[in-house]
């Protein structure tokens, strides 16, 4: 089971540039969907790949869905060489993500807002963005939570 409070704690406590998004974030806004991992859209900065590394050795963060011998060090090369990784680590699962269908790091922190979530402050993804992030991803668990979170919205808008 994800631990989302300790996660979100460590990722504040190391000072790393990230947005929450998915399925944690639309929990965040209201939606009555399950979620058994944490995906993050991180800068990449190198002092921020930095941060990265050295927050998640502690993690042992291994690739999800490998094969359990396959040779793997999660360090700033690594992150250096690739741009999204989905991580199994002793807190759960984590993605990683550089890029999504829709933006980046830069391009989406200024659709972001401040939360407190397990009383953990985070930057959080606005509801408007994570529709519009998931209508981009194309993936049909992702339509099947759009007019949920729609619905949200339409219910925000009115206050």
């Amino acid at each position: 089971m994800t631990k989302f409070e300790k996660i979100l704690e460590l990722l504040e406590k190391a000072g790393i540039d990230y947005i929450l998004i998915g399925g944690l974030a639309a929990t965040a806004f209201g939606s009555s969907r399950l979620t058994t991992d944490i995906d993050l859209v991180y800068s990449r900065s190198p002092e921020n790949r930095k941060r990265i590394s050295q927050m998640f050795s502690s993690l042992h963060p291994y690739l999800r869905g490998a094969p359990p011998n396959l040779p793997f060090q999660f360090d700033e090369r690594t992150l250096s060489s690739g741009l999204n990784f989905t991580l199994s680590t002793d807190l759960g699962d984590i993605d990683l993500l550089a890029e999504v269908p829709g933006g980046n790091y830069e391009s989406l922190k200024n659709d972001t807002i401040a939360l407190e979530i397990f009383g953990q402050k985070c930057k959080c993804i606005g509801l408007k963005k994570l529709i519009e992030l998931k209508k981009a991803s194309g993936r049909p668990k992702d339509f099947e939570a759009i007019a949920e979170l729609e619905a949200i919205l339409e219910e925000q808008n009115k206050l």
